[in-house]
Order: structure tokens, then sequence, then C-alpha cells
């Protein structure tokens, strides 16, 4: 049979792009550095690193190591890294003797009455491996916790300059109104059917108001009222508190937004007396 030839032959790979045109040889005068493998020697923390690396890439049973298997693959990474980090190496070179030990005292035989009393030979290793697992884990949980002037940075703010003027909001009639009803409802929960009435003066009830209010700095709203006496004392103690309002005797103020209502004397009251 005549084999007929295209006239075409596949492509070699191309090792690079330079300037938009493949690069298929590598130039004579290229020049590899020494620390090439710098990078892929960086991945490993050691000897242990790099095998526990193998076992677990493959889902090796560590307890049970083939190995044979590592060996092979471990010397694969040793001949990688060549005489490029003869220091580096040589902590790895140990590491590949004492699997080869390893792996011949596992090939030679052994007599049949001392078979359950010789040691494994892997028992050493896998106990090694086992502790670095266990350290090496723990040690990628304190790399994940937030680490000072690496995730975050103390800040030091001096406030000592500032001038912060606290603005007291205004109180309407409607919040005053509605703290009055919330005293009210209080007040008809406790009063009972009045036998006697008492006269009831606002007057008198502006002057105890105000001596309420001495000796303190500020008192609530609602202390100011007597629920004993029911809704009539309640109804007369509020119109006190309106008309001493109304008179500049006391301020009626609210520390913030939506707080209780607050109620002290008024410098001219405070000079009154």
């Amino acid at each position: 049979m005549t084999q007929v030839s295209t006239g075409t032959e596949p492509e070699s790979p191309s090792f690079a792009i330079v300037n938009g045109t493949p690069l298929n040889q590598l130039p004579d005068d290229l020049y590899i550095p020494p620390d090439a493998l710098e990078v892929f020697l960086e991945l490993f923390a050691g000897p242990l690193d790099l095998l526990l690396y193998l076992i677990r890439k493959q889902n090796m049973d560590i307890v049970n190591i083939p190995i044979a298997q590592i060996t092979q693959q471990y010397m694969v990474y040793i001949q990688l890294m060549g005489d490029m980090k003869i220091e580096l190496a040589a902590d790895y070179l140990v590491m590949a003797a004492w699997l080869a030990e390893i792996k011949s005292r596992m090939l030679l035989p052994r007599p049949p009455e001392s078979e359950e009393e010789e040691d494994d030979p892997r028992a050493t290793l896998i106990r090694r491996l086992q502790e670095y697992e266990v350290i090496k884990l723990a040690a990628d949980g304190l790399e994940q916790l937030p680490r000072m002037e690496r995730d975050f940075f103390s800040v030091d703010v001096d406030t000592t300059t500032l001038d912060v003027e606290q603005t007291f909001p205004d109180v309407q009639l409607g919040e005053l109104l509605l703290a009055f009803k919330a005293v009210l409802k209080r007040a008809e929960q406790l009063s009972h059917h009045a036998i006697t009435k008492e006269a009831l003066s606002v007057r008198e009830r502006m002057s105890t108001i105000l001596e309420s209010l001495k000796g303190s700095d500020s008192r609530l709203f609602t202390e100011l009222f007597t629920r004993r006496e029911g809704r009539h004392g309640v109804v007369v103690s509020f119109l006190a508190i309106l008309e001493l309002g109304k008179e500049g005797l006391i301020e009626i103020t609210q520390p913030e937004p939506f707080a209780e209502l607050r109620v002290r004397a008024s410098q001219t009251a405070r000079a009154d007396h």
C-alpha cells in the first residue's frame, strides 16, 4: 500500500511567544540561573513536608504507606532539585536514604517465627509523619488568625482638640401630651371611687412642684405626678406644669430623641429662691 504524503508535517510545540512569534527552539545563549528552582523548593518546608504532600496528593493511607511507590516519586523530586541547591537538598537526601533503607528492610525475608515480634520498618516514619501533620495543621490554623500589622492596624485618635456641643431636641407640645397620656393611663389603673372630694389648687401644686425641684438638677416628668390622687390630681399637676412653663419657672428638656422628658427649675426660679 502506497502512503501518500500530504506535504505538511505537524508543528513542534512552541516554548514561548516572543513579540507574536512562536519560539520553537531554545536559544543557544540562553542562561538559566542557579536559583531557577528556588520557587519550587520553597513550596515545601522540608523532607517531611514533601513526603506528606505526596501521600495526601494520592489519597494514600498514612498508616499503610506503599514505600516502593512513595520512594520512586520522592526520588523524582530529588532529581529535579539536582545540584542547584546542594545545602538545601541535604535534608532531602537523608530522607531518600531513609526511605531506601526502609524499602530494603521490607524486601528482606524474615524467619516465620519472628514475623510477629519484629516491628514494622515504617513505624518510626509513620509516627513522625503523623506528628508533623498535627503541627502543620495547627500552624496553618494560627496563620489564619488575624495578625497585628498584617491584617489590621491600631490607630490612636487624639480627641482632646474636639469640641462637641450637644444640642438637645426641642420638646413639642405633642411630646408633652403623649407623656401626660402615659401618666394618666397609669393613674387610672390605680384609681378608686372617691368618697370625699378635696379641693385641688393649681397654684398650690405649682409651689409643690417647684419645691420638689430644689436640690436636684432635674427630675423625670413622670415623677412630678402623684398617682394616688387619681385622675383629678394628675390633671391638676399637668396644668401646674404647663403654667410653670408658661411663666418661665421651669424648663422641660429631652436628653435625646425618644428619651423620657425631664423637668428642671429655670435660672429665674433658682434666683428667686
